[in-house]
């Protein structure tokens, strides 16, 4: 057993003499949030580094796709996956939508765009899929999809920061797409997300959604809500920025650790990332087959009392849940592929200040179980 605990991820922090600057200025402009400098600067950053032409800064992902919903006017019925965090179907239950669950391709992790047709109805109105892991959808399918059938999509892009598939960012694809910054994220404002759109007037209504609906002073434009990012987590998103490329090379180095020292081990499969794609190693998920030593759960229980803290990510599915249980939807005969990944999944630490040393404990611990 390892004295120091071993997370499945830790945000990186900066050091803290670099953030001191970015707080000075904040309190001699005595402007904390409201679009603030701070705030405007990581807007314009966030475009030039993912190659997007529009951002809106929010609060936290949460908020940030009941916005694009609200953006979108989304109603009845929306198919997305159960195979997600529950942010991404809470969203559509807090907008009033009915969400329709279809299952996922047993690679990619993400929504099967055979799936999706075959669940369209004279209610449906738009699309949620998620980029798993950061592993991007089957964006073209989907899209062709949605054109036929006159849908919306809005990407739940929550682990996909940076994200690229030949040459092009994935946050591009579809109507808007949603970040997260949450601390357990590749990129961590400490709390934050945005909604990435293509259009300018689409951002002002957004920036409308975040601020109560406010076009000005003494006008209102829509019922809005208090989205805002502080000046504090932008001044955060900016001082990341300087390091994201050194933090995903360092997560890469990881993920190749693991595929290295874990391949052979009888019962473990790691699934393989998509050619064409630059990732950013957001995770690290394997499948612990019915061919090992133990079963999924008994590993992940014997790692935690070895202090490596793995997580079933994402298990349950958000469909086995008491307010999706009853949705015809979430029958696991409806849903096949997404149960049987939910059983088999584990994820292991990956993040900048795992030592390899850390990294090799991790394997001998699975290896030797």
């Amino acid at each position: 057993m390892t004295d120091k605990p071993i997370f499945v991820t830790q945000p990186f922090l900066p050091p803290l003499d670099e953030f001191t600057p970015y707080l000075e200025e904040i309190w001699d402009s005595k402007i904390l949030t409201n679009g603030g400098h701070m705030h405007q600067r990581f807007e314009r950053a966030l475009c030039d580094y993912l190659k997007v032409e529009h951002i809106s800064l929010f609060n936290n992902g949460t908020i940030a796709l009941l916005a694009a919903l609200q953006e979108l006017r989304v109603t009845g019925e929306v198919i997305t996956t159960p195979y997600s965090f529950v942010a991404t179907s809470h969203s559509l239950l807090w907008k009033g939508v009915k969400p329709v669950f279809v299952d996922i391709d047993p690679c990619t992790f993400n929504l099967d765009p055979a799936r999706v047709e075959a669940a369209i109805t004279p209610q449906t109105t738009a699309i949620m899929p998620v980029h798993c892991y950061g592993n991007p959808c089957d964006i073209e399918a989907i899209q062709f999809i949605a054109d036929t059938y006159n849908l919306k999509i809005i990407y739940d892009a929550a682990h996909a920061f940076g994200v690229e598939s030949g040459g092009e960012s994935i946050l591009n694809a579809g109507d808007l797409s949603v970040l997260s910054f949450h601390a357990t994220k590749v990129f961590t404002t400490f709390e934050g997300g945005a909604v990435v759109c293509a259009d300018a007037k689409s951002k002002k209504r957004l920036d409308y959604i975040k601020n109560f609906g406010f076009e000005n002073d003494v006008s209102v434009v829509s019922p809005g809500i208090n989205g805002k990012m502080s000046e504090i987590n932008a001044a955060m998103g900016l001082l990341q920025l300087k390091y994201i490329d050194q933090i995903i090379a360092r997560r890469k180095e990881i993920d190749l650790i693991y595929r290295e020292q874990l391949s052979g081990i009888k019962g473990v499969n790691i699934p393989r990332g998509q050619l064409g794609v630059v990732d950013n190693y957001s995770y690290f998920p394997i499948l612990v087959e019915g061919d090992f030593r133990m079963t999924r759960d008994a590993l992940h229980e014997m790692l935690v009392e070895n202090n490596i803290y793995t997580r079933r990510y994402f298990y349950p599915l958000i469909s086995e849940f008491s307010m999706y249980r009853g949705l015809p939807s979430s029958a696991s005969s409806n849903l096949p592929n997404a149960t049987d990944i939910s059983r088999k999944i584990l994820c292991l630490p990956i993040y900048p200040a795992l030592s390899n040393d850390e990294v090799l404990h991790v394997v001998d611990m699975i290896r030797g179980c």
